[in-house]
């Protein structure tokens, strides 16, 4: 296996500044990438970017709104402009994690959670693909969720949101199979990041003991599995969800066994 398997591509990543998207940056970057960091936080873009070109590494940050069809034309033809080409990418970008039952669920709390979540990953894609297709193919790996399969009460407009990127990203697969481009999706489960984070240590705890591996999952290690998806070890692998989330969506764990008396 390459130590660089994705040596003189060109990947770009959503949702870049923080969390998986930054994490999954460094992976590209380590494996051989030069990538284009997209996100609204122009200041940590530059950070990050920063870090990288540090590093060895290449990357342009391009601050980016994935709501914004005219935004994201723009990104993705400032990729095609300063590196010449386009060969992969990872749709990060996400948010609207606010909780109420579907009759409280306000209007526009619903609606922006389907503009960030599912908006934003039908723009990505409808502007990479004509990229990739001119590149000669490539991949897209879009970030879903567990609730994206499995929905958890409370959640409409996010769960909503994540069960149309799945199903987005199993018809683009069927779109351009052919044409040489595979689209997947991963389903994290609870990951360190965001909210997660400020929610302190008691739920980070709390959300490690109901999974099957009994902890949360690290950024890096959704990156990972996005790195992977990009590379030729997974050149016939299209229209897939991977789930990244301890065993959660594997069922329920067996009861835990009663201590002997005594």
């Amino acid at each position: 296996m390459s130590e660089r398997p994705l040596h003189g591509t060109v990947g770009l990543v959503t949702g870049a500044s923080r969390g998986i998207g930054a994490a999954t940056a460094w992976e590209l970057v380590r494996a051989g990438a030069h990538v284009v960091l997209a996100a609204r936080d122009e200041q940590a873009l530059n950070a990050l970017a920063g870090s990288i070109a540090a590093a060895g590494g290449q990357a342009l940050p391009v601050p980016t709104d994935v709501r914004d069809s005219g935004a994201v034309a723009e990104l993705v033809e400032r990729t095609v402009t300063h590196f010449g080409r386009l060969d992969l990418t990872v749709n990060s970008a996400g948010g609207g994690h606010e909780m109420a039952p579907v009759a409280a669920l306000e209007t526009s709390t619903f609606e922006e959670a389907i503009a960030v979540n599912l908006r934003g990953v039908f723009l990505a894609m409808k502007y990479q693909i004509p990229a990739m297709l001119a590149s000669g193919g490539g991949a897209i790996v879009n970030i879903a969720s567990t609730t994206g399969v499995q929905a958890t009460g409370g959640l409409g407009g996010y769960v909503a949101a994540k069960y149309g990127v799945t199903g987005l990203t199993k018809t683009a697969a069927l779109d351009y199979a052919a044409e040489g481009i595979r689209v997947n999706a991963l389903a994290p489960g609870p990951v360190l990041t965001g909210r997660l984070e400020q929610a302190g240590r008691r739920v980070q705890e709390m959300a490690g003991r109901a999974m099957p591996m009994a902890r949360v999952g690290r950024p890096e290690e959704v990156a990972a599995a996005a790195r992977w998806l990009c590379s030729p070890e997974a050149a016939y692998i299209t229209g897939a969800v991977l789930p990244v989330d301890g065993g959660k969506l594997a069922g329920n764990p067996p009861p835990q066994r009663a201590p002997e008396p005594g």
